[in-house]
């Protein structure tokens, strides 16, 4: 269902979507800058609205970004554009893990390739490592960062100081890559 709500003076259009499945306010900004808020079934428009109106400098933010871009460049989080791509994002990860855990020597167990819609990776307590395969479409220093990230998840299992430390040794300018990756869109 489409809405409007106006943003700082400027009229902002957003498809809303009630889900059983979700439990919190959800806001995403596409790369056409389309906004779509996913909502619980029971949630009130009146909290949707107080929260846009709350977020309203990211929303813009992001929508200006998008626009600014000039042409729309999707990334489909779809099965067919899954498929097409999984085979490579497989070699390049595996290439990336070989590569950077030259620096740590860590053993693990497979490596998977998925489509995750939220994570850009995990690492399971099997040592399982796993990746989103939209991997490939960031620039190769987010992509080894993500990489070196999950790695690092097998010896330390939390975002605690050591697990830092740790990733420090591969990426000392973690700090950085990991702000460039939160302001990536999926």
């Amino acid at each position: 269902m489409m809405k409007k709500t106006v943003l700082r003076g400027r009229e902002v259009e957003y498809a809303l979507k009630k889900s059983a499945r979700a439990r919190l306010l959800r806001v995403a900004i596409y790369c056409d800058a389309s906004v779509i808020v996913t909502v619980p079934i029971d949630f009130g428009e009146h909290k949707i609205e107080r929260f846009l109106k709350e977020k309203a400098s990211w929303v813009l933010e992001k929508m200006d970004y998008f626009l600014r871009l000039g042409k729309t460049v999707r990334i489909g989080g779809g099965r067919r554009e899954y498929k097409k791509h999984r085979e490579q994002a497989r070699e390049f990860v595996r290439t990336k893990v070989e590569e950077i855990n030259k620096i740590y020597k860590f053993s693990f167990g497979k490596i998977a390739i998925k489509n995750h819609k939220t994570r850009w990776g995990s690492c399971s307590k099997k040592k399982n490592l796993n990746f989103n395969y939209k991997i490939i479409f960031l620039s190769e220093r987010l992509a080894e960062y993500i990489v070196a990230h999950e790695l690092c998840h097998l010896q330390v299992f939390n975002h605690s100081r050591d697990f830092w430390n740790l990733l420090a040794r591969a990426f000392p300018d973690y700090r950085e890559c990991k702000k460039e990756l939160k302001s990536t869109l999926f």
